[in-house]
């Protein structure tokens, strides 16, 4: 199996191993070893460019530690659960639906704790590490909790995702982009989610990086500037209806998708495609890819629109590794009504409006003498009560219930007066909503081992783009000799003076060399043999297909780095030396 393979590769030669191995390990935690952590930042840093420079969105960092109530604002400490049932004998814990799927093959993610529980029932699913007799279903919180400070008072939260670390400075946010829409902000970082049975490698870890773009848009207008630049990419789409009727995906331009009302607007259909070309940038193929639209029952408490970005593998089928989500604006609402600020955007309209607008004024001679100090909360929360709706309650009931911090007060016709008035509306204060492309770091980078390794007969390529590869050149000597070698090592010493990353072997044959070299991605060789002392030329080898040519020794730096940095290509190179 490629999985197989790839992870052993991974493993042997310092890309990424189980945690904590001196004391047995811990499921859902790795470590990216020296090559790992070098690729891991390369994949952060492509995506960087992508967001950070070419769209122009700012990068902010913020705790990875939250207080409750930020998380029980953003719906995270009631709804962040996952179903979990345990083995009566054994005393295991299980994901339900998953266990379900490995079962019997059937998806049953999205359904109701008590539809699981009758599933694992009528099928007779049993504890799959002792064959014991497994639980009803119930609703586990997936965040790892804390406490902050000494005195241990404040409950605090490892954070689920870095999304919410943008949410809540949405004020100072909006005044730094001069209180304009629309605007992106982007926080890349640690999250963390205590699974409740990771077996997946680091498809599913307990602590994990995520990049996270936050999209803020006008509600009404979810266009986007440069579609026209990605209107003919062409998308392979699962929508949510496609699912339910048991059809195929369908290939699909992304123009195609937006007019057929497939994809919502003009902004979820970019970043799907920006989503496409990254994972193409990183050697991905486009045909393993897929992008899937959440059904009704699996769409997070947040979105009301939302798509998967998939790849395809032959160990665990169709993994997601990207979510882009319409969030709408329960993020920024929720937040607001909680912590009791005004997380609202002003947008101007383009000409004033004058509007007939009905308004409450409380008749203070009554209001204040009968509610006293509760006066001034009660007339601070009818500002944000349509005054139709308490006309209409007048009109049905003859008074309106307020509930103010868990209070209930009557309000009459007597204590309220209702008045049209002529308004000059210069704008509109909205919630704005969240369009939110987040990116798997970890699964990002297993898709990036996995479909970059290729193996022709018994030779192991990894494949890797020069611009993400861990090492971008080694340098060789052919014979392990006093002259070749320093030669050899002075073209790696000022090589890595001009900040590439290169690395000197002379163990073993050189067949040896470009063998180990080509397995960890090493695009580029440069060898120094017995010539190279009377004509100072080394030779440049070609990982992908074993090509090489000669070159000046003085000419080997700017050739290498503008090979890593794809300016040029292997055979751009070769067709211009024989031009030359």
């Amino acid at each position: 199996m490629k999985n197989d393979e790839v992870m052993n590769i991974a493993k042997k030669r310092g890309f990424l191993w189980s945690s904590f191995e001196l004391y047995s390990g811990v499921a859902g935690f790795f470590d990216y070893g020296p090559l790992g952590a070098i690729l891991k930042n390369n994949i952060m840093n492509k995506w960087r460019e992508y967001y950070v420079i070419r769209e122009g969105f700012f990068e902010i960092e913020s705790p990875t530690i939250m207080p409750e109530e930020a998380l029980k604002a953003s719906g995270h400490v009631d709804n962040f659960t996952d179903p979990m049932t345990e083995c009566k004998d054994c005393m295991e814990v299980f994901r339900a639906d998953h266990i379900i799927k490995e079962a019997i093959g059937s998806d049953v993610e999205g359904l109701e704790n008590e539809e699981l529980s009758k599933v694992l029932s009528d099928e007779n699913i049993c504890c799959p590490q002792c064959g014991g007799y497994l639980t009803h279903v119930w609703s586990y919180n997936l965040m790892f909790q804390t406490v902050i400070g000494a005195k241990g008072k404040k409950t605090g939260y490892l954070r689920p995702e870095t999304a919410q670390g943008i949410f809540i400075p949405f004020k100072r946010l909006l005044r730094f982009y001069r209180g304009k829409l629309p605007f992106g902000v982007v926080q890349m970082g640690k999250a963390y989610r205590n699974e409740i049975s990771p077996r997946q490698g680091v498809i599913r870890l307990r602590e994990f990086t995520q990049a996270e773009a936050e999209i803020f848009v006008n509600p009404l207008d979810k266009s986007h500037p440069k579609f026209c630049e990605v209107a003919y990419d062409i998308l392979h789409l699962y929508s949510a209806e496609r699912q339910s009727n048991g059809e195929h995906m369908v290939k699909m331009s992304a123009g195609d998708a937006l007019e057929s009302g497939t994809i919502s607007s003009e902004m979820l259909t970019y970043q799907l495609c920006l989503a496409g070309r990254f994972l193409n940038d990183l050697g991905i193929p486009g045909n393993v890819v897929r992008f899937r639209q959440h059904l009704s029952s699996e769409m997070a408490h947040y979105a009301i629109d939302c798509w998967d970005v998939e790849i395809e593998t032959d160990k665990y089928g169709w993994v997601e590794i990207i979510g882009i989500a319409d969030r709408s604006d329960y993020d920024l609402k929720s937040h607001s009504q909680y912590s009791k600020e005004d997380l609202k955007v002003f947008i101007e309209y383009s000409q004033s409006k004058v509007v007939k607008k009905l308004v409450v004024k409380p008749l203070m001679s009554k209001f204040g003498p009968l509610f006293k100090a509760d006066a001034t909360k009660i007339l601070e929360a009818l500002k944000d009560i349509d005054a139709s709706q308490i006309a209409n309650t007048f009109k049905d009931k003859g008074k309106y219930e307020l509930e103010v911090e868990g209070s209930t007060y009557q309000l009459s016709s007597d204590l309220l007066e209702l008045q049209e008035v002529d308004e000059t509306l210069r704008g509109v204060k909205i919630y704005p909503h969240v369009i939110e492309p987040s990116y798997g770091i970890d699964r990002i980078f297993y898709a990036v081992l996995l479909h970059c390794y290729c193996k022709e007969d018994d030779k192991v390529l990894l494949r890797l783009p020069a611009d993400i590869a861990p090492v971008e050149v080694n340098v060789f000597p052919l014979l392990n000799k006093d002259d070749q070698s320093r030669i050899a090592l002075e073209i790696r010493d000022q090589l890595r003076n001009d900040n590439i990353v290169a690395e000197y072997d002379s163990s073993g044959t050189i067949g040896r060399r470009y063998a180990r070299s080509d397995e960890i991605g090493v695009p580029f060789a440069v060898t120094v043999d017995h010539d190279t002392l009377n004509d100072n030329k080394v030779t440049i080898r070609n990982r992908d297909d074993s090509k090489q040519i000669r070159i000046p020794i003085s000419d080997v730096y700017q050739v290498i780095k503008d090979l890593s940095n794809l300016k040029i290509s292997f055979k751009d190179l070769e067709n211009e030396i024989l031009q030359s």
